[in-house]
């Protein structure tokens, strides 16, 4: 049953729109070509129409429907109801959130040469690359520049674990080392055991942070390109600390270092 206002109920596997939602639901790259992503969950939706943007089609189970009604009624997005088993079905997730928005790939703006900016040197952890996303949100790195080598910035999982960051920031991916000459700040590279002590030195804003790989850390290339090589002390003397987490602890000493 379909009506012009109303959703449109399916209840076959087979339904073209619904094959088409699995791919974007469970294949990693499949956005790029699609030129859309699969946001599941209210969290994620709710936070892509904060930053106003409106998403092409909602998906709801047959469970959860009549309580989204009155939410979803007047929106001019196009809306699908499917019993709870296609829904579980379509998910990736161990519990499916019962809700799930489709969303055109938002436009990537050019690369801006002065912006604080994140380097994802192939990290490849999809929760590592969504925390490392939120952290950039949270403390004013509203530019993401990914090398290839580093898990895709839209897919599922780094979507789920970035929280809705992804909606705050300027992300750009598959770059090479070379597409980095674009910019005009200075590159602050980590290192577990060479470097100046983050907390001793006086750190420069605007700056791009380079985070690598987690067994590799960052490319030699990009060690030479960099201006200032830091390590973070750990008194309690492990050996590295996990990329994100680094991350974390680099993004804020920026940030509190530029406040009065």
């Amino acid at each position: 049953m379909t009506s012009d206002h109303g959703p449109q109920f399916i209840s076959s596997a087979a339904n073209p729109q619904l094959k088409a939602l699995r791919k974007l639901a469970q294949d990693n790259t499949a956005y790029r070509s699609a030129g859309r992503v699969w946001l599941e969950g209210d969290h994620l939706c709710r936070a892509a129409l904060q930053r106003g943007l409106q998403p092409e089609l909602a998906v709801f189970s047959e469970e959860l429907w009549p309580q989204e009604l009155e939410k979803w009624a007047s929106s001019s997005t196009k809306i699908i109801v499917i019993p709870p088993a296609l829904f579980a079905g379509l998910s990736a997730l161990e519990s499916p959130a019962r809700m799930g928005c489709v969303l055109v790939l938002p436009h990537r703006a050019a690369m801006d040469p002065l912006l604080n900016s994140v380097v994802l040197d192939r990290v490849q952890d999809a929760g590592n690359v969504g925390s490392i996303l939120r952290s950039a949100a949270a403390f004013g790195f509203a530019q993401v520049l990914a090398l290839k080598g580093t898990a895709a910035l839209w897919s599922p999982k780094v979507l789920r674990s970035g929280m809705g960051a992804h909606f705050g920031l300027t992300l750009h991916e598959g770059l090479d080392v070379a597409d980095l000459e674009a910019l005009q700040i200075p590159l602050l590279v980590t290192s577990s055991h060479d470097g100046a002590l983050i907390h001793e030195q006086r750190l420069p804003r605007p700056c791009a942070w380079v985070m690598g790989h987690e067994g590799q850390g960052v490319g030699e290339g990009l060690m030479q390109r960099a201006s200032l090589r830091l390590r973070i002390g750990q008194p309690g003397g492990e050996e590295s600390l996990n990329v994100a987490a680094a991350a974390a602890i680099c993004l804020h000493a920026s940030a509190s270092a530029s406040q009065p």
